[in-house]
């Protein structure tokens, strides 16, 4: 089993006022690693010391995000949080025309290539608009047509889905070879629609990690971006389905 890690930005408005008392939290519910998205009034090295004195650590960071004009930025914040992999994502002007999706994907291939050369992974996380179809095939098919050997994925198998018009299982299956990280969601799959603890809505979450390789998979990460009921039980429950069913593994 993969560890569990939880994407921060699950609990945005908790750590605006305590950040450091949400991370006591995720690490007393059992979680291995968190990944930030903001580092509140903490500077990144303040971070990875509350994290790793909590007996967590950094997983990855989807801050600061890779452009061309950030790579030497991206690079000291990855010595910093001491990671070999860095962030990038784009919006849907990006992915809707296949020009744009070719121009992003020439983009990220050339920042993959300067990164490794510094030994960090580029990987990218994705929303809904990757997997929505763009001249007859889904824009993730072209864009994966020109984005190179070099770029890897964290793997948002929630959004792949499309609000159910793909089947997510199919899809981490056939990009389990560049998805070293996995966020998990869980939900209805309706567009503009509050998300739900893992195992309580209509993703089929044990096939989405059974579909993953797991010589490549690192994190199993887990994140709700808005809940009708209490973030932080939502968090908790999330980690409570995964290490009871065999998911992935916590520290408890």
């Amino acid at each position: 089993m993969k560890p569990i890690a939880l994407q921060l930005y699950t609990l945005r408005e908790a750590a605006k006022s305590d950040f450091v008392g949400v991370l006591k939290k995720v690490a007393a519910m059992g979680y291995k690693g968190v990944e930030p998205a903001g580092f509140h009034n903490l500077s990144m090295a303040e971070f990875r010391k509350v994290v790793e004195d909590l007996g967590m650590k950094v997983c990855s960071s989807h801050g600061p995000s890779a452009r061309p004009e950030t790579l030497q930025e991206v690079i000291d914040a990855a010595g910093i949080l001491g990671l070999d992999v860095a962030c990038c994502g784009y919006g849907t002007a990006q992915f809707d025309t296949r020009e744009h999706i070719r121009e992003t994907a020439q983009t990220v291939a050339a920042m993959a290539r300067t990164l490794r050369q510094a030994g960090i992974t580029l990987f990218q996380h994705n929303h809904y608009w990757e997997y929505a179809p763009v001249d007859g095939r889904l824009a993730i098919d072209w864009y994966l047509e020109d984005c190179g050997p070099d770029v890897t994925f964290e793997m948002d198998a929630y959004w792949s889905a499309n609000h159910g018009a793909n089947d997510p299982v199919a899809l981490t299956r056939r990009l389990a070879s560049r998805i070293p990280l996995l966020h998990v969601k869980d939900g209805p799959l309706k567009k503009d629609t509050a998300m739900m603890p893992l195992g309580t809505g209509k993703l089929d979450i044990p096939g989405v990690i059974g579909a993953c390789d797991e010589r490549v998979l690192r994190w199993v990460i887990v994140e709700l971006d808005r809940c009708d009921g209490d973030m932080v039980d939502a968090v908790e429950k999330s980690y409570t389905y995964l290490t009871r069913n065999g998911l992935a593994a916590g520290n408890r």
